[in-house]
């Protein structure tokens, strides 16, 4: 028999279970896609990540923990990148005391002879000079890529001269950041170590590097001395003699590798370099290079592009949310990576879009939130004999909704939406829609084309690239939807 409090309480629970019955699910909002079809791009190239300096680490793993990590980026399985950017270091002063962050230590190919001193003792026709064993673990990942990929597509890329080039003797930059820190007059020097470095990885490795990237990021405030990873500044007068240095010492080593620039921070300071190279600097370049971590004038940088007729890139970013604590499977900085993408590819409408580092180290340590930059998480300052725990996080199943589904020879289509991104088939007979619903309301995506069948996959808080019937986005969720002819 209940007591009275109990059965008072039964009543109780009994009178309020209405109120605690879910509530229906909200209408689903209509969304009208049109693409044009008729107005798809050429061929777009490929995704895939620069390796420094996630590379520079992982790459010294046991054998079973850095094949996952390369199957998981460029395997059929995973995301089926095509595209590696290569990082050739410029490498810190022997001696000096350790001040670059995990993996940012990248080591030159250069050799210091015992007995030399100051910076101007090295030579690169002196074959003593020059270490080939440096670099391992990186080089691993060219290996890597190479037995993945069909063809891959590869860029060899710089952040800093090496030390004994530079004004302040540290490859993290000059005293002040806007100051140039390659001494002056040294970019045929730096040019034959860039070149010499492309050739003999080519031949050794058996790769070809499509393009070479001198500078990076070189118009901005980032790079000074005490700062923790490689970076130099240069001004655009500098950037255009170090363009012209590096083509002219390609061209004397007969390799087809073109120059690749100017891998500038945003599209902003990107119009502002372009604007101010000379003739003989733009005819130099066979690859325009911009990173994404900003959105202003990106249309300016594809009319660049189309009006120089040189193919254009989207070659760094990555987008976590700001003040979004580290979580392996929270939304909020898969939805805005997903969004950036979309607009990456609206408005620079690039040949290829370009991850910064896909994996990054766990970030919560010391009591702090840490944050969502990467695809995948791993603690790179763990032992390299490991175990190391490896994460795939939400994030990683955003990007392969991309990656997985536009795929090389596609061609960007212009949707009318602005949180979709379309592709059409080489054979036209395959349509992709990539759309980001970062509302809390479903949306019913709606596309005028007749005659075409559709599936659709969906990632969001509880589901990671799942089939689901129909074409309604759930409430923030990242869906694709690809139609066939027929």
């Amino acid at each position: 028999m209940l007591s009275r409090r109990g059965a008072l309480g039964l009543l109780a629970g009994l009178a309020a279970a209405p109120r605690a019955l879910a509530a229906p699910p909200a209408p689903a909002v209509s969304v009208t896609l049109r693409p044009a079809l008729e107005r798809a791009g050429p061929a777009f190239e490929g995704w895939g990540t620069a390796l420094a300096w996630f590379a520079n680490v992982t790459g010294g793993w046991p054998e079973a923990e850095r094949r996952r990590l390369a199957d998981l980026f460029y395997g059929p399985g995973g995301l089926g990148w095509t595209i590696g950017r290569y990082n050739i270091g410029g490498g810190a002063r022997p001696g000096d005391p350790p001040h670059l962050r995990t993996g940012a230590a990248v080591p030159g190919f250069w050799r210091r002879p015992a007995g030399t001193a100051g910076q101007d003792w090295w030579r690169p026709e002196d074959e003593s000079m020059w270490d080939w064993s440096a670099d391992a673990n990186q080089r691993w990942w060219l290996d890597a890529i190479k037995a993945r990929v069909d063809q891959p597509i590869l860029e060899a890329f710089s952040n800093s001269p090496p030390w004994f080039m530079t004004v302040s003797g540290k490859v993290s930059g000059a005293v002040k950041g806007t100051d140039d820190n390659l001494r002056p007059g040294l970019e045929p020097l730096f040019a034959a170590y860039l070149a010499r470095v492309v050739d003999e990885l080519q031949r050794r490795h058996g790769i070809a590097f499509r393009t070479l990237s001198p500078v990076n990021e070189p118009n901005t405030d980032y790079w000074f001395a005490a700062n923790t990873q490689e970076g130099a500044h240069w001004s655009p007068a500098r950037q255009a003699a170090m363009i012209v240095a590096s083509a002219d010492a390609l061209r004397a080593r007969g390799l087809k590798t073109v120059i690749s620039a100017p891998d500038e921070t945003n599209s902003h300071l990107f119009l502002a370099d372009w604007e101010a190279y000379p003739d003989a600097a733009r005819a130099a370049i066979g690859q325009l290079n911009v990173h994404s971590y900003g959105v202003v004038n990106q249309t300016g940088v594809r009319d660049v592009a189309r009006a120089s007729g040189i193919r254009l890139w989207m070659s760094e970013n990555d987008t976590p949310l700001d003040r979004d604590p580290e979580s392996l499977d929270g939304m909020n900085s898969p939805l805005a990576f997903a969004e950036h993408v979309v607009m990456d590819l609206k408005r620079l409408e690039p040949a290829a879009w370009v991850f910064w580092q896909a994996v990054e180290d766990l970030s919560t340590r010391e009591g702090k939130p840490g944050s969502n930059w990467g695809l995948v998480k791993a603690d790179l300052r763990g032992p390299p004999e490991g175990p190391h725990a490896i994460h795939v996080t939400a994030k990683y199943h955003a990007m392969a909704h991309f990656s997985r589904y536009i795929r090389p020879g596609y061609r960007l289509t212009p949707v009318d939406d602005l949180d979709t991104v379309g592709a059409l088939s080489p054979d036209g007979a395959e349509l992709v829609l990539v759309h980001v619903n970062g509302g809390i309301m479903p949306r019913d995506l709606v596309t005028p084309l007749t005659g075409w069948s559709s599936r659709m996959v969906v990632t969001d808080a509880t589901r990671r690239l799942q089939p689901i019937a129909g074409t309604v986005a759930p409430p923030r969720s990242i869906v694709t939807l690809v139609l066939r002819r027929g």
